[in-house]
């Protein structure tokens, strides 16, 4: 498989070019050059698979032509050793939790398969040669869960040093310390900014030049082609539970949504023939993309804090990769390309006290504890379904990693799993740094 960048003005990669690089030379995110149907057999048998199952088959499609099959199907199912269960929440909307993995969040998933499809290119390239040389050091920006869970994932992995940048005062303080209190080969750098500083952080040390020269620097932020394909397979499974149950015929799929690599996974999965009806971006105050949707028109913003602080972001990366799918690579004009998208996505956006307002009800009504980004996916089923649809909304974290603000609103008192209490009894290990790339610059020209 060969991949493109977005902006269309840099060379072709192979898969183990765009996962070493992260982002390609002009700026833009890779992108695979042809999205495979998978047979209709496949999607009919899958109720009867194990999520692991579902996943190989998935990622042969994605990553088969440039990853050895038995290597890739260890790299499945050691990335899944626990599963994503569908729980039934009102009569016709369902929960995907994504959180039973080692952080307790989705992107475990992304971040534990991009650990190990990495190593493998560190250790033998895709045709047995060997491949990458010398340290590689992934740079990845954090607004709350993808810290913790590329952290874990990379924990101890030979070869691979992680700077994890995240916005000073604006993470949950046990999403900070599942991430500030490893050590080994892990640096949480404490920037004083938002997430979109860090991302920006990220992104300018990628162009630049002598500071690529002086060390080998990659992205396992969902902009990495390594991180966000492999989400893909909460969908598929997700699709598998429910068709099990009889409920497929009028599917909707609800992510909660800030840099947009959960729903973009979603949507590569719907190109390769997954039969989900349509989609919905729930999103918290950061409107970027609901304003989109209803104009026409992306214009990007300074984030603002919320109650659901990893989807505070003003200017989600992934977009561009939402708009080169729908675009064909940017052969339709712009309006056509958002009736394109409307057509199949459509938006919601929460204030704080919308989220609080939800989580209460829900469990004054259900007894099911929404976090508060799964709030949002909640009560955006909730407001849209129409007759006959049934939802499911992806949980995308534990409750328990917000438990100052969950116990708060709900008035309980949610118990910490054994797993976070664990990262809540290390010491804190962090560097300070202003939101200036050459203070950056410089504090890593220095390692």
């Amino acid at each position: 498989m060969k991949y493109y960048s977005t902006n269309g003005n840099a060379p072709i990669a192979d898969l183990q070019k765009a996962v070493v690089k992260g982002l390609a030379e002009d700026r833009g995110l890779y992108m695979p050059e042809e999205i495979y149907t998978l047979p209709k057999a496949f999607i009919n048998d899958m109720p009867g698979m194990k999520f692991q199952d579902i996943a190989y088959n998935v990622a042969q499609n994605f990553f088969g032509d440039d990853v050895d099959g038995d290597a890739l199907q260890d790299i499945v199912y050691d990335t899944l050793s626990f599963d994503c269960p569908v729980v039934k929440v009102t009569e016709n909307i369902y929960a995907l939790e994504l959180f039973h993995g080692p952080t307790l969040a989705f992107k475990d998933v992304g971040a534990r398969f991009m650990a190990r499809l990495l190593g493998y290119f560190l250790r033998m390239g895709s045709r047995g040669e060997t491949a990458t040389n010398g340290t590689v050091n992934v740079l990845v920006a954090t607004s709350g869960d993808t810290g913790s869970a590329v952290a874990n994932g990379f924990l101890g992995v030979e070869g691979i040093r992680v700077y994890v940048l995240y916005p000073k005062g604006k993470v949950s303080p046990i999403q900070e310390c599942q991430f500030t209190t490893l050590g080994k080969n892990i640096t949480a750098i404490e920037v004083d900014g938002v997430f979109d500083d860090c991302q920006a952080l990220v992104k300018s040390a990628f162009m630049d030049e002598e500071l690529n020269k002086h060390m080998k620097l990659t992205s396992a932020n969902s902009i990495n082609v390594a991180r966000f394909l492999p989400q893909a397979f909460y969908y598929f499974n997700a699709y598998a539970r429910m068709k099990a149950l009889g409920l497929v015929d009028e599917l909707v799929m609800c992510v909660p949504s800030g840099n947009f690599g959960n729903i973009c996974s979603a949507l590569f999965g719907h190109e390769m023939g997954l039969p989900i009806k349509r989609f919905i971006a729930a999103n918290n105050a950061n409107d970027v993309f609901y304003n989109y949707l209803q104009t026409g028109k992306y214009e990007p913003k300074a984030s603002v804090q919320t109650l659901a602080n990893a989807m505070d972001v003003g200017d989600p990366s992934n977009f561009a990769r939402i708009l080169n799918l729908y675009s064909k690579n940017n052969a339709l004009t712009p309006e056509a390309t958002h009736h394109r998208i409307t057509n199949l996505i459509s938006g919601a956006t929460y204030s704080d006290e919308q989220i609080k307002e939800t989580m209460r009800k829900c469990y004054s009504e259900t007894d099911y504890v929404l976090d508060p980004h799964g709030a949002c996916g909640f009560r955006a089923l909730q407001e849209n379904l129409k007759p006959g649809e049934i939802g499911v909304f992806c949980e995308t974290a534990h409750p328990a990693k917000f438990k100052e603000k969950v116990d708060d609103i709900l008035g309980i008192d949610i118990e910490i799993p054994a797993r976070l209490r664990a990262f809540m009894e290390g010491e804190k290990q962090s560097v300070e740094l202003s939101k200036d790339f050459a203070d950056f610059k410089a504090y890593l020209m220095n390692q």
